[in-house]
């Protein structure tokens, strides 16, 4: 697969929480240059993000990122916020605790809420996988299956582990027919990526592909 086809799966990603507004542009301006899916930044900028690229590059965020144990009510008020201030995407983290004690119908409750909150824009749910045991990873495929969300996410990269193939594998052999799977955390190689989209991966979340492409192919006019 084609190196450029690859970008244009990926979710380009600067979530750290140093992160600057030039740090922010310049993440802007080679998700344009390199075509990329989206531009996953943090939810203060989105709005300065969208007028700067003015419609050139989807803008995702994150939302109650990345622990996930905020309350509905506050995830639901950071979707609609994101959404007003232009983000077409948003990547969600799920309550942890709550599916560790079986509260699936609250979990599944809280996603269907983001997902209405999102209004036609695209949710991916972060579960977390490095964090579950089999047996959730299982559950909440179900669950998020059942909320009507577009996407499910292995990680938020902040965590003690990033995607795996076998999480990815196992996540879309368990998750619906309409629920695409995003791979993000610890992404370094195209020779990865690769393998993650032949093991079921829709969706690519790392910032280390533009930076090997613009390392490799200075000069080459890409």
């Amino acid at each position: 697969m084609d190196n450029l086809d690859i970008l244009k799966i990926v979710d380009h990603t600067l979530l750290d929480q140093t992160a600057t507004w030039e740090e922010i542009r310049q993440v802007l301006d080679d998700g344009m240059k390199y075509g990329t899916a989206s531009a996953c930044i943090p939810a203060a900028y989105v709005k300065q993000a969208t007028e700067y690229t003015n419609g050139n590059l989807p803008i995702c965020t994150v939302i109650g990122f990345p622990n996930g144990y905020s309350t509905t009510a506050s995830k639901v008020f950071e979707t609609k916020d994101a959404i007003a201030n232009g983000a077409e995407e948003i990547d969600m983290v799920i309550n942890i605790g709550f599916l560790k004690d079986k509260r699936y119908t609250e979990v599944e409750d809280e996603i269907r809420q983001i997902h209405e909150a999102c209004n036609g824009k695209i949710l991916k749910v972060i579960i977390e996988a490095c964090l579950l045991t089999e047996e959730e990873k299982i559950k909440i495929c179900g669950i998020v299956t059942n909320a009507g969300a577009e996407y499910i996410k292995t990680s938020t990269g902040f965590s003690t582990s990033g995607a795996t193939f076998e999480d990815v594998k196992l996540m879309r052999a368990h998750s619906g027919d309409n629920v695409k799977v995003k791979a993000a955390g610890g992404i370094s190689s195209f020779e990865d990526a690769e393998e993650f989209i032949r093991c079921g991966t829709d969706r690519l979340g790392t910032s280390r592909l533009v930076k090997i492409m613009k390392n490799t192919d200075s000069g080459s006019g890409y």
